[in-house]
């Protein structure tokens, strides 16, 4: 689709989910935007949601999230994973452009690419918590022979993972670090949903997710989210490492994650792009 705003039209923005990184992106966008309009809004309690959208200045209306394609040119996702396959499909469907943040569950539903194809919609994946996609994508452009992630977490921030649940893996008076996985990206969203979005991310950006290696950790002396890359490739051997404050509101999102949507949708209507 053309998302090339027009000076009497802008873009107009839905949000799924007023957690704490939809909440930010909607603050971000009734503050003002260039280009865009923040239209609708969607969450799992619709009273809740309402009375967060009652906060902004220009509050959006309040719709299921069936209806946001219908509503918006621009459906940006940051509910729950569990909602993205409907969610997901009906803005595709819709021939829109869909922004989400749950790039693990995007791996469950890569037909929506093909779809997208016939459709005209978009699907874009913010880089999220995560640093030097474009170097990623630029490398994959020759040839990456590998591409492994190691992630640090304190405790509190994997409490509840599918894999921890599924392995009886407890955390509770963690005292030194510990490595809780082991895998390849596919594996690690799978167990990991709401933690590893970003090495889906990484993985779909490089050489494949199935071929991304992943390694987490419990770390009781890290009080950030710290994720390290390392990438060889024909073009360049290169190591990144960030840092992310987690959000107060969840510990398992760190904070850069909302900033990085917000940056995200301004560069589809900004006159200057900077980056791959």
């Amino acid at each position: 689709m053309d998302v090339r705003p027009t000076p009497y039209a802008p873009l107009r923005v839905a949000i799924a989910g007023l957690g704490a990184i939809g909440l930010k992106v909607a603050q971000a966008l009734d503050a003002g935007l260039p280009g865009l309009v923040l239209v609708a809004v969607a969450g799992r309690d619709a009273d809740k949601t309402a009375a967060q959208a009652a906060t902004l200045r220009c509050a959006p209306a309040v719709l299921d999230a069936a209806a946001l394609a219908d509503a918006a040119d621009i459906v940006v996702d940051c509910a729950p994973s569990a909602s993205f396959p409907a969610l997901a499909t009906s803005v595709v469907d819709a021939g829109r452009l869909f922004m989400t943040v749950n790039a693990g569950a995007l791996l469950r539903h890569l037909g929506l690419v093909a779809r997208a194809k016939t459709t005209g919609a978009r699907i874009v994946v913010p880089t999220g918590a995560l640093l030097g996609l474009d170097a990623v994508r630029a490398a994959a452009e020759g040839r990456i022979e590998r591409v492994t992630m190691i992630t640090r977490k304190p405790p509190a921030g994997l409490e509840g993972a599918p894999w921890l649940v599924e392995h009886g893996i407890s955390l509770a008076g963690l005292t030194e670090a510990r490595c809780v996985f082991e895998g390849d990206a596919v594996e690690g969203a799978r167990g990991f949903p709401a933690n590893v979005n970003v090495a889906a991310a990484l993985g779909l950006a490089g050489i494949g997710p199935e071929h991304t290696r992943l390694q987490i950790w419990a770390d009781p002396a890290v009080d950030r989210n710290v994720h390290t890359i390392e990438v060889e490739a024909d073009s360049a051997r290169f190591s990144l490492r960030i840092e992310n404050v987690p959000s107060a509101e969840n510990p398992r999102t760190g904070r850069i994650t909302a900033l990085s949507v917000i940056a995200c949708l301004r560069g589809l209507t900004a006159p200057l792009r900077v980056g791959t």
